[in-house]
């Protein structure tokens, strides 16, 4: 994970900046939040212990928005990952900023 901050010009240090990095590598947290990718379609070419493409946007360890890149047809979210980038996010905070929606 180091090396990917790195490379996206993300902070190492957890005292600098706002956006932070970090792995998973025992899938514990994915797990806990529910978002293993269970779907036989990944599992049946051998992608095990994978996690859903998922964003989250939490305030003060309350989690206020959840979007889940998944559909029948592409439960990796691989294809269609749309709801969970930048642009889709800071329109959903927007959103609930301005009190027009009370998205979860």
């Amino acid at each position: 994970m180091q090396a990917w901050s790195e490379a996206q010009n993300v902070p190492t240090d957890l005292d600098q900046g706002i956006l932070h990095l970090f792995g998973d590598p025992y899938g514990s947290l994915t797990s806990s939040l529910g978002m293993e990718l269970t779907h036989e379609g990944p599992l049946g070419v051998g992608l095990v212990n994978r996690c859903k493409r998922f964003a989250l946007y939490i305030v003060d360890g309350v989690v206020k928005i959840v979007r889940v890149a998944e559909n029948e047809n592409d439960p990796a979210g691989d294809d269609f990952p749309d709801v969970t980038l930048a642009d889709s996010m800071l329109a959903a905070i927007q959103a609930l900023e301005k009190g027009s929606s009370e998205e979860l």
